[in-house]
Protein backbone atom coordinates (compact mmCIF):
# COMPACT_ATOMS: atom_id res chain seq x y z
CA UNK A 1 0.00 0.00 0.00
CA UNK A 2 1.50 3.03 -1.08
CA UNK A 3 2.39 5.87 1.98
CA UNK A 4 0.08 8.31 2.84
CA UNK A 5 1.11 11.85 1.49
CA UNK A 6 1.62 15.04 3.77
CA UNK A 7 -1.12 17.50 3.76
CA UNK A 8 -0.05 21.32 3.15
CA UNK A 9 -3.27 23.06 3.87
CA UNK A 10 -7.16 22.59 4.34
CA UNK A 11 -9.61 21.64 1.73
CA UNK A 12 -11.19 23.45 -0.89
CA UNK A 13 -14.13 22.58 -2.81
CA UNK A 14 -14.67 24.64 -5.88
CA UNK A 15 -18.04 24.80 -7.58
CA UNK A 16 -18.69 26.61 -10.67
CA UNK A 17 -22.29 27.96 -11.22
CA UNK A 18 -24.05 29.61 -14.30
CA UNK A 19 -27.97 29.50 -13.35
CA UNK A 20 -28.18 27.49 -10.05
CA UNK A 21 -30.16 29.13 -7.89
CA UNK A 22 -32.59 26.39 -7.26
CA UNK A 23 -29.44 23.49 -6.16
CA UNK A 24 -26.75 26.04 -4.89
CA UNK A 25 -27.69 26.94 -1.17
CA UNK A 26 -28.73 23.05 -0.60
CA UNK A 27 -25.37 22.12 -2.01
CA UNK A 28 -23.09 24.20 -0.46
CA UNK A 29 -25.11 23.12 3.48
CA UNK A 30 -24.77 19.35 2.21
CA UNK A 31 -21.49 19.85 1.21
CA UNK A 32 -20.21 21.36 4.25
CA UNK A 33 -21.33 19.03 6.49
CA UNK A 34 -19.42 16.17 4.65
CA UNK A 35 -15.92 18.17 4.71
CA UNK A 36 -13.54 18.40 7.70
CA UNK A 37 -12.96 20.55 9.74
CA UNK A 38 -11.08 23.85 8.64
CA UNK A 39 -12.73 23.50 4.98
CA UNK A 40 -13.32 26.30 2.70
CA UNK A 41 -15.96 26.40 -0.08
CA UNK A 42 -15.74 28.62 -3.44
CA UNK A 43 -18.58 29.35 -5.94
CA UNK A 44 -17.44 30.97 -9.20
CA UNK A 45 -20.67 32.48 -10.71
CA UNK A 46 -19.95 33.22 -14.86
CA UNK A 47 -22.43 35.81 -14.15
CA UNK A 48 -26.16 34.47 -13.69
CA UNK A 49 -29.23 36.09 -14.22
CA UNK A 50 -31.03 33.97 -12.15
CA UNK A 51 -29.99 35.44 -8.83
CA UNK A 52 -27.62 32.43 -8.34
CA UNK A 53 -24.58 34.95 -7.60
CA UNK A 54 -26.91 36.78 -4.96
CA UNK A 55 -27.61 34.02 -3.16
CA UNK A 56 -23.51 32.98 -3.74
CA UNK A 57 -22.92 36.25 -1.96
CA UNK A 58 -24.87 36.17 1.30
CA UNK A 59 -23.92 32.78 1.84
CA UNK A 60 -20.20 33.71 1.98
CA UNK A 61 -21.20 37.19 4.35
CA UNK A 62 -22.88 35.03 6.43
CA UNK A 63 -19.94 32.05 6.60
CA UNK A 64 -15.90 32.90 6.79
CA UNK A 65 -15.94 29.52 5.13
CA UNK A 66 -17.76 30.07 2.43
CA UNK A 67 -16.49 32.34 -0.61
CA UNK A 68 -17.61 34.16 -3.91
CA UNK A 69 -15.90 34.51 -6.99
CA UNK A 70 -17.33 36.89 -9.21
CA UNK A 71 -16.67 36.34 -13.00
CA UNK A 72 -18.43 39.06 -15.47
CA UNK A 73 -19.12 36.73 -18.61
CA UNK A 74 -19.77 33.31 -19.03
CA UNK A 75 -16.48 31.65 -20.67
CA UNK A 76 -17.28 28.17 -19.59
CA UNK A 77 -16.63 25.04 -17.73
CA UNK A 78 -12.20 25.46 -17.94
CA UNK A 79 -11.62 28.88 -17.47
CA UNK A 80 -14.31 28.76 -14.48
CA UNK A 81 -12.33 26.12 -12.42
CA UNK A 82 -9.41 27.48 -13.51
CA UNK A 83 -10.23 30.77 -11.56
CA UNK A 84 -11.57 28.92 -8.90
CA UNK A 85 -8.20 26.56 -8.50
CA UNK A 86 -6.15 30.08 -8.68
CA UNK A 87 -7.91 31.56 -5.98
CA UNK A 88 -7.94 28.11 -3.88
CA UNK A 89 -4.33 27.83 -4.01
CA UNK A 90 -3.62 31.11 -3.36
CA UNK A 91 -5.59 30.75 -0.08
CA UNK A 92 -3.67 27.99 1.01
CA UNK A 93 -5.19 25.21 -0.07
CA UNK A 94 -3.69 21.55 -0.01
CA UNK A 95 -6.66 19.39 -1.33
CA UNK A 96 -8.78 21.15 -4.09
CA UNK A 97 -12.03 19.71 -4.81
CA UNK A 98 -14.27 20.30 -7.71
CA UNK A 99 -17.23 18.99 -8.17
CA UNK A 100 -21.16 20.11 -10.27
CA UNK A 101 -23.31 22.04 -8.52
CA UNK A 102 -26.46 20.81 -9.43
CA UNK A 103 -26.55 17.49 -7.07
CA UNK A 104 -25.52 15.26 -10.29
CA UNK A 105 -22.51 14.77 -7.34
CA UNK A 106 -23.72 13.42 -4.33
CA UNK A 107 -21.74 15.26 -1.50
CA UNK A 108 -21.57 12.06 0.04
CA UNK A 109 -18.86 10.91 -1.60
CA UNK A 110 -16.68 13.17 -0.64
CA UNK A 111 -15.10 11.36 1.89
CA UNK A 112 -14.31 8.40 -0.28
CA UNK A 113 -12.12 10.87 -2.76
CA UNK A 114 -10.74 12.59 0.33
CA UNK A 115 -9.73 9.06 1.87
CA UNK A 116 -8.32 8.29 -1.14
CA UNK A 117 -6.36 11.28 -1.97
CA UNK A 118 -3.88 10.26 1.13
CA UNK A 119 -2.15 7.89 -1.03
CA UNK A 120 -2.70 9.37 -4.15
CA UNK A 121 -2.30 12.77 -6.42
CA UNK A 122 -5.85 12.93 -8.08
CA UNK A 123 -8.46 11.30 -7.05
CA UNK A 124 -11.65 10.66 -9.99
CA UNK A 125 -14.84 9.56 -8.58
CA UNK A 126 -15.94 7.43 -11.46
CA UNK A 127 -18.99 6.12 -12.96
CA UNK A 128 -16.66 3.82 -15.21
CA UNK A 129 -15.33 1.24 -12.58
CA UNK A 130 -16.64 -1.71 -10.12
CA UNK A 131 -19.47 -0.02 -7.93
CA UNK A 132 -20.20 3.06 -9.96
CA UNK A 133 -23.02 3.70 -12.42
CA UNK A 134 -25.34 6.39 -13.88
CA UNK A 135 -29.03 6.82 -13.22
CA UNK A 136 -31.58 8.62 -14.71
CA UNK A 137 -29.85 9.01 -18.06
CA UNK A 138 -31.63 7.98 -21.58
CA UNK A 139 -29.29 5.94 -24.29
CA UNK A 140 -28.43 8.32 -26.05
CA UNK A 141 -26.82 10.65 -23.01
CA UNK A 142 -25.37 7.34 -21.44
CA UNK A 143 -24.06 6.65 -24.86
CA UNK A 144 -22.51 9.57 -25.29
CA UNK A 145 -20.79 9.55 -22.19
CA UNK A 146 -19.33 6.63 -22.38
CA UNK A 147 -17.92 6.76 -25.86
CA UNK A 148 -16.58 10.26 -25.05
CA UNK A 149 -14.70 8.62 -22.17
CA UNK A 150 -13.75 5.64 -24.44
CA UNK A 151 -12.17 7.94 -27.28
CA UNK A 152 -10.30 9.42 -24.93
CA UNK A 153 -9.46 6.87 -23.61
CA UNK A 154 -8.21 5.20 -26.64
CA UNK A 155 -6.68 8.15 -28.81
CA UNK A 156 -4.70 9.00 -25.22
CA UNK A 157 -3.50 5.75 -24.59
CA UNK A 158 -4.55 5.97 -20.78
CA UNK A 159 -6.26 3.48 -18.59
CA UNK A 160 -8.07 5.60 -16.95
CA UNK A 161 -12.30 4.52 -17.21
CA UNK A 162 -13.87 7.79 -16.85
CA UNK A 163 -11.89 10.58 -18.07
CA UNK A 164 -14.54 12.96 -18.40
CA UNK A 165 -15.93 12.99 -15.05
CA UNK A 166 -15.80 15.74 -13.50
CA UNK A 167 -15.51 15.08 -9.79
CA UNK A 168 -12.67 15.28 -8.61
CA UNK A 169 -9.51 15.73 -6.15
CA UNK A 170 -6.56 17.18 -7.07
CA UNK A 171 -3.75 17.86 -4.42
CA UNK A 172 -1.86 20.97 -4.40
CA UNK A 173 1.23 19.86 -6.24
CA UNK A 174 -0.80 18.77 -9.13
CA UNK A 175 -2.07 22.16 -9.79
CA UNK A 176 1.49 23.34 -9.07
CA UNK A 177 2.86 21.65 -11.50
CA UNK A 178 0.20 21.91 -14.44
CA UNK A 179 0.53 24.84 -16.65
CA UNK A 180 -2.54 26.43 -16.03
CA UNK A 181 -2.14 29.33 -18.48
CA UNK A 182 -1.65 26.56 -21.35
CA UNK A 183 -4.90 24.47 -20.31
CA UNK A 184 -7.40 25.62 -23.49
CA UNK A 185 -10.04 23.76 -22.95
CA UNK A 186 -13.37 25.06 -22.22
CA UNK A 187 -16.31 22.36 -21.41
CA UNK A 188 -16.39 18.77 -20.61
CA UNK A 189 -12.89 18.38 -22.57
CA UNK A 190 -11.10 20.33 -19.23
CA UNK A 191 -11.83 16.81 -17.96
CA UNK A 192 -9.69 15.26 -20.22
CA UNK A 193 -7.00 17.91 -20.37
CA UNK A 194 -6.53 18.18 -17.09
CA UNK A 195 -6.30 14.43 -15.75
CA UNK A 196 -3.85 13.78 -19.60
CA UNK A 197 -1.25 16.94 -18.01
CA UNK A 198 -1.54 15.09 -14.24
CA UNK A 199 -0.45 11.83 -16.18
CA UNK A 200 2.06 13.68 -18.28
CA UNK A 201 4.03 15.30 -15.21
CA UNK A 202 4.29 12.04 -13.67
CA UNK A 203 1.36 12.24 -10.95
CA UNK A 204 -0.67 9.23 -10.13
CA UNK A 205 -4.18 9.21 -10.58
CA UNK A 206 -6.80 6.81 -8.86
CA UNK A 207 -10.50 6.34 -9.57
CA UNK A 208 -13.38 5.42 -6.63
CA UNK A 209 -16.79 4.53 -7.33
CA UNK A 210 -19.60 6.55 -7.71
CA UNK A 211 -23.50 6.39 -8.87
CA UNK A 212 -24.12 9.64 -11.00
CA UNK A 213 -27.36 10.87 -10.77
CA UNK A 214 -29.02 13.31 -13.30
CA UNK A 215 -30.03 16.59 -12.09
CA UNK A 216 -33.12 17.11 -10.32
CA UNK A 217 -33.74 20.85 -10.69
CA UNK A 218 -32.00 23.32 -13.23
CA UNK A 219 -31.44 22.46 -16.56
CA UNK A 220 -28.82 21.15 -18.35
CA UNK A 221 -25.57 22.87 -19.59
CA UNK A 222 -24.48 20.05 -22.08
CA UNK A 223 -24.32 21.05 -26.09
CA UNK A 224 -23.65 20.25 -29.59
CA UNK A 225 -20.65 23.01 -29.18
CA UNK A 226 -19.16 21.33 -25.96
CA UNK A 227 -19.37 17.29 -27.47
CA UNK A 228 -17.92 18.75 -30.57
CA UNK A 229 -15.04 20.50 -28.70
CA UNK A 230 -14.32 17.17 -27.45
CA UNK A 231 -14.19 15.34 -30.11
CA UNK A 232 -11.42 17.52 -31.94
CA UNK A 233 -9.21 18.81 -28.64
CA UNK A 234 -8.53 15.36 -27.34
CA UNK A 235 -6.18 14.44 -30.30
CA UNK A 236 -4.19 18.08 -30.43
CA UNK A 237 -3.49 16.89 -26.31
CA UNK A 238 -1.13 14.14 -27.43
CA UNK A 239 -0.18 15.41 -31.17
CA UNK A 240 -0.98 18.33 -31.45
CA UNK A 241 1.93 19.85 -28.97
Amino acid sequence: MPASKPERGPVWLVLPTYEEATNIERLVEHARAKLPAGAQVLIVDDNSHDGTGAIAARLSEENESVHFLHRPHKEGLGPAYIAGFRRALAGGAGLVVEMDSDFSHEPAYLPRLLEAAKRADVVIGSRYVPGGGVTDWGPLRRAISRGGSAYAQFVLGLGVRDLTGGFKCFRREVLEAIDLDAVRARGYAFQVEMTYRAIELGFDVVEVPIVFRDRQAGTSKMSRSIVLEAIWRVPLLRYGR
